[in-house]
């Protein structure tokens, strides 16, 4: 079947011109009949090609698609792979982190790419005209929906495809290479027999010989991993000899360009012919590469490949190990779950990764399985040669693994609390009926009905109901008179900013305790999603060099997330902090903006501000005195510190500095007249005390008014006054305090009192809870006379 003959409209959408024959027998599922369609496949057989079908459906009844990834690097590789729809005259968007959202892009768009987090954030603020987009979506693609079986992100992928479900009813194709239990995954999704395809090993476009290679484990990890990667090389050297191509999966970024440096010594050693260093046009190409690492790899006919790489220097490592001219390439997991580039032998060195925020975790069984499906080019070999590498102790588990596959199975129940209090939240769960309801939509009541033993089917009724008094017991779900359930301030804050409910749960009592710079952080730094963070040996000492006694009473996992958010803050982070460093600032980063809200929701502006100072201290490393600089659009690190040195240091100075000030303490002329425009559109606040007495007589009394006005664009403030005893205990007494929408003059009464005292202090405080933006107070002093 021609694709021209099936979709002609969207002929030019597809890199091929005829079906094969696994994409024939699926097409009339996708183009003809209207039900949901689940697909298991395997890898390199053309899911791909299922997935586009479905969508130019849509597409051609003027409908909007959704493709959900299971990881955020393959959604912008979908960006690049279909500038083909764009071509044709739709819009193809990915919609990303909170700040990156254009919504009126997302709106518009024909195919919206996403992956399962960032579906169910957004779902969960589907009535807010910023993410209204969702419930437009005529059909839903889930790539790899075996995803599910994630002990992390599973419960995600489920709860998201449920709320979909209620919410627009979309279509929904299921696709997965690996899917034993097909029939589970059909029933959740009302799949009908004529529209679930199991398609065996037999549709595979090379047979596959798996099997597992064990190493003697040492106590150095780090002498262990060379040890598994002499086991890869010894497998791949037979295929490398003969003109073959081996593709070896290793755990992290850094390990792919150790491991690639280190097989190239190894394969000069062994006098494995590799390279192309005779070639001159290859050597010309290779000097295009932006890695200079991998530009000397390369001609070694050895490459390697991860998310960080620029797109140029990935478009290269592809081309070029599709060409032949790379005979080995080192990559972590992505290549796997993205781009189909087979080999003749796949080698999966690690079964472990190190997550920043898990620790030393195991490799998903359906990942491997993902992996090892990599083995076998199509026209090329007759079989393609799977290896996995482990000790002795893990060997049967794997051979097991190969044997008999993996069933997918539901982890909702270990993150039940989360997602039901989500659904209580948004509105979608009003009562215990709609509860049972709700769960009866999940993969983890199909499956359990599947296993009852395994599930506890018979309980699993109560076991929600328990879940639920949980969430009601811990103040984040309220009951009404008529059974209805309804979230509390913490049961929403907790579902808008995706928090685990421990964490909640600690943000809610930090700010009904008070707030200080310290308190904020070190509650960060105990945040539930920190909980696995571990510190290693040679990282302990690093994190005493930053923190010096400061969280002494922390564990080390905690201190080490300390150490890093300080160093971020002072614009240096240890090298040997480096690694997960990143990881943690962004996840530190969404939890400060969450803990800002609970301290502006709690009534502690002062908090909220502070929490949002240090969210750009953080982000930006500017000093602290500078850091109300980060509210223009422009201004990071660099300019910040660059203004800074010239003594400007707030809005209000950049105001006072003019063009020629900005230019002359380093900016461009463009620049400066960017920022003055900025400047111009935040506020700008005056305190005008008026006739305010500097004296009043013992035990009189004199109400005054003090304005506060704004002469700049309007903001949310919280306008507090205080007097203070000026000696004895200094006792403050807060005299008056109101949150409004500053846009111009206020009044605030004042009440200056005789007292029993020497004198009073009054002080006016303007603080921004919605904004880094300093602070204004002033002060005046009555002497009691």
């Amino acid at each position: 079947m021609e694709v021209a003959e099936a979709v002609p409209e969207f002929a030019d959408a597809f890199p091929f011109d005829e079906f094969n024959r696994m994409q024939r027998e699926a097409v009339p599922a996708l183009l003809e009949r209207d039900g949901n369609v689940v697909v298991a496949a395997p890898t390199g057989s053309g899911k791909t090609a299922l997935a586009e079908l479905a969508i130019c459906r849509a597409l051609d009844a003027g409908g909007t698609a959704l493709f959900v990834a299971p990881l955020r690097a393959l959604t912008n590789e979908k960006e690049d792979e279909w500038e083909r729809f764009e071509d044709l005259g739709y819009s193809v968007y990915v919609v990303t982190g909170e700040r990156d959202l254009d919504p009126r892009r997302a709106e518009r768009a024909d195919v919206l790419v996403m992956t399962p987090e960032k579906a169910d954030s957004a779902t969960r603020k589907h009535d807010s005209p910023r993410y209204s987009f969702v419930t437009d979506v005529d059909v839903v693609v889930i790539d790899e929906v075996h995803l599910l079986d994630s002990e992390k992100r599973g419960s995600v992928l489920e709860v998201v495809v449920s709320r979909f479900r209620r919410l627009c009813d979309p279509r929904v194709v299921a696709l997965s290479a690996t899917m034993p239990n097909i029939d589970d995954v059909a029933a959740w999704l009302d799949a009908p027999p004529e529209c679930t395809f199991e398609f065996g090993d037999d549709y595979r476009p090379v047979d596959l010989h798996a099997d597992v290679t064990t190493y003697v484990h040492g106590d150095n990890s780090f002498a262990d991993k060379y040890r598994r990667l002499y086991k890869a090389l010894d497998r791949a050297e037979q295929h490398l000899r003969e003109d073959g191509q081996a593709l070896v999966f290793v755990s992290s970024r850094q390990d792919t360009v150790r491991a690639a440096e280190k097989a190239r010594d190894e394969l000069a050693e062994r006098d494995v012919p590799m390279g192309a260093r005779g070639d001159y046009d290859f050597h010309t190409e290779a000097d295009d590469l932006d890695n200079d690492t991998l530009r000397k790899s390369v001609l070694d006919g050895v490459a390697f490949h991860h998310a960080g790489l620029s797109k140029n220097d990935k478009d290269h490592v592809e081309a070029w190990f599709r060409e032949g001219k790379i005979g080995l390439l080192f990559s972590t997991s992505t290549l796997a779950w993205g781009v189909n580039l087979p080999a003749r032998c796949v080698v999966i060195r690690d079964t472990k990764y190190h997550d920043p925020l898990e620790g030393e975790v195991d490799m998903s069984p359906l990942d491997v399985l993902q992996m090892l499906g990599r083995a076998g080019r199509p026209g090329y070999d007759d079989v393609g040669y799977g290896w996995v590498v482990c000790d002795n102790a893990e060997a049967d588990k794997y051979r097991q693994l190969l044997r008999d596959g993996k069933e997918i199975e539901s982890t909702l129940a270990g993150n039940l609390a989360e997602h039901l209090n989500a659904e209580v939240a948004m509105g979608t769960v009003n009562g215990l009926d709609d509860v049972m309801e709700w769960l009866e939509t999940t993969f983890y009541y199909r499956r359990a009905q599947s296993e009852p033993d395994a599930y506890d089917f018979a309980n699993v009724r109560e076991r929600v109901r328990g879940v639920l008094d949980d969430l009601i017991e811990g103040g984040f779900v309220r009951t009404h008179d008529d059974l209805g359930l309804t979230a509390t301030q913490l049961g929403m804050l907790t579902s808008t900013y995706y928090l685990d409910m421990e964490t909640a749960a600690g943000f809610r009592d930090l700010a009904e305790s008070g707030v200080d710079e310290a308190g904020v952080l070190e509650a960060v730094a105990h945040a539930a999603e920190f909980e696995s963070v571990s510190a290693r040996r040679d990282e302990r000492e690093a994190v005493s060099s930053v923190l010096g006694h400061r969280g002494d009473d922390l564990e080390p996992g905690p201190r080490k997330v300390l150490a890093i958010l300080y160093g971020s803050m002072r614009g240096s982070t240890p090298p040997e902090l480096r690694s997960d460093a990143w990881v943690i600032r962004q996840n530190a980063l969404r939890l400060l903006a969450a803990l800002a809200e609970f301290l502006e929701r709690f009534e502690e502006p002062a908090g909220a501000n502070l929490a949002h100072r240090l969210e750009a201290r953080i982000e930006t490393g500017v000093p602290a005195e500078a850091v109300e600089l980060t509210a223009l659009d422009g201004v990071g690190s660099g300019r910040a510190h660059r203004l800074a040195d010239e003594g400007i240091t707030s809005i209000d100075d950049v105001r006072a500095a003019g063009h020629d000030g900005l230019v002359e303490a380093g900016l461009s002329g463009g620049v400066a007249d960017a920022v003055l425009g900025q400047a111009a559109d935040l506020p700008d606040v005056a305190i005008d005390w008026g006739d305010f007495p500097e004296t009043v007589a013992r035990g009189e009394n004199d109400m005054q008014e003090v304005v506060v006005d704004n002469d700049g664009g309007a903001a949310r403030v919280s306008l507090r006054v205080t007097a203070t005893r000026d000696g004895g205990d200094g006792e403050t007494v807060e005299m008056s305090q109101k949150t409004t929408y500053l846009d111009g003059p206020t009044t605030l009464p004042v009440g200056v009192f005789g007292a029993d005292d020497d004198a009073l202090v009054y002080a006016v405080e303007v603080v921004f809870p919605e904004s880094a933006l300093d602070t204004r107070r002033e002060e005046r002093r009555v002497d009691i006379v």
